[in-house]
């Protein structure tokens, strides 16, 4: 082993919960690598399709991690250690990267890392393609919002995380979704009402938003609302929604971002952090991100707003978040199982 692998800590990240195989390796802190191996398959029926997915994985997981070492320009022995998103996400696909993961860290007698699918995502902030590059400060607070979590949760550290609220029923990118389904657009919806919405008035439609207490959110009333509201227009005129589609879009977006940003402010004055920072899928939402950074330029505060490439699932913030524990020696037995669901 040569004297530049002694002296770094190489980890090999691998994350594959849901419908993207990927892998990525990062050298003391500082991302070299990272591949995704996305499926179009499963566009066809609306929705990712469990059995389908796991099947994808199976075929693209080898390759994946290849190319990933490949392009860090560094060879499997020179790993210090595998992280592998452990769950929550189907179980299915968890078991595919979860078994490579095993067998790879046996094979190469080199420790195996668990993450938390959800704590890669709140720690993405601190995923650095130069060593110098921003992160926060501890603590802060992160709006994680994903097609199947809403959660403001208080960071500590990278390994004391607090939900201060999560959503009761949909998540925010399931409304999303969702909503588009019902417009017709395809799956997924997301990235389509947030192109729509750059066209239209968020003023032109009212749509419901939950009265929830404390700091936990709720997403079904206002799919409700909106279904409702397409149903009693199209009773009148079948072309409601053609005639309309940008600004439907654009009222569904900022009806969601309202929600947000209620129970984000309450979070803010309750807790006195001075940083805030979001994550998932939905922080690529254009809407989303221009409306918290002039949320934290309102009040001072600082804002960290996820690079697109990160907001996704991705294996960076699974290898990101696996070098913290390899640091603290936290390594993860080889009986562990995935699991589908856990809060953070």
């Amino acid at each position: 082993m040569s004297s530049d692998s002694e002296k770094n800590i190489y980890i090999l990240g691998i994350e594959s919960s849901c419908d993207d195989t990927s892998a990525a390796v990062i050298r003391d802190g500082v991302l070299l690598s990272n591949v995704i191996a996305s499926q179009s398959v499963h566009e066809e029926y609306g929705g990712v399709v469990p059995e389908l997915a796991s099947r994808a994985h199976q075929q693209n997981i080898v390759p994946v991690v290849d190319t990933a070492l490949r392009r860090a320009g560094i060879a499997k022995e020179q790993l210090s250690g595998i992280a592998f998103t452990r769950g929550p996400g189907l179980l299915g696909s968890l078991l595919v990267g979860t078994s490579f993961a095993k067998g790879m860290s046996l094979g190469l007698r080199i420790p195996l890392l668990d993450v938390n699918h959800l704590h890669g995502h709140v720690l993405s902030h601190f995923i650095r393609t130069q060593a110098d590059d921003r992160v926060p400060q501890f603590p802060y607070l992160c709006l994680l919002i994903s097609g199947g979590n809403s959660q403001l949760i208080l960071v500590r550290a990278y390994n004391d995380m607090e939900v201060l609220g999560a959503t009761i029923d949909d998540a925010a990118g399931e409304a999303f979704d969702k909503c588009a389904k019902v417009m017709g657009l395809p799956y997924p919806g997301g990235p389509h009402i947030d192109r729509l919405a750059a066209q239209g008035n968020p003023e032109a439609f009212k749509f419901a938003r939950p009265r929830i207490a404390g700091l936990d959110y709720s997403f079904s009333g206002l799919k409700t609302s909106f279904l409702y509201t397409l149903r009693d227009a199209m009773r009148t005129d079948p072309q409601f929604i053609e005639k309309n589609m940008a600004d439907l879009a654009a009222s569904l977006q900022h009806t969601i971002i309202a929600i947000l940003l209620d129970k984000l402010d309450k979070a803010v004055r309750q807790t006195g952090v001075r940083t805030v920072a979001i994550g998932g899928g939905v922080s690529a939402n254009s809407g989303v991100r221009a409306a918290i950074q002039a949320y934290c330029d309102a009040h001072g505060l600082q804002a960290f707003i996820p690079s697109r490439t990160f907001t996704t699932d991705n294996a960076a913030m699974i290898a990101m978040a696996g070098y913290y524990k390899y640091l603290d020696g936290i390594f993860c037995r080889y009986d562990s199982v995935p699991f589908a669901r856990v809060e953070v």
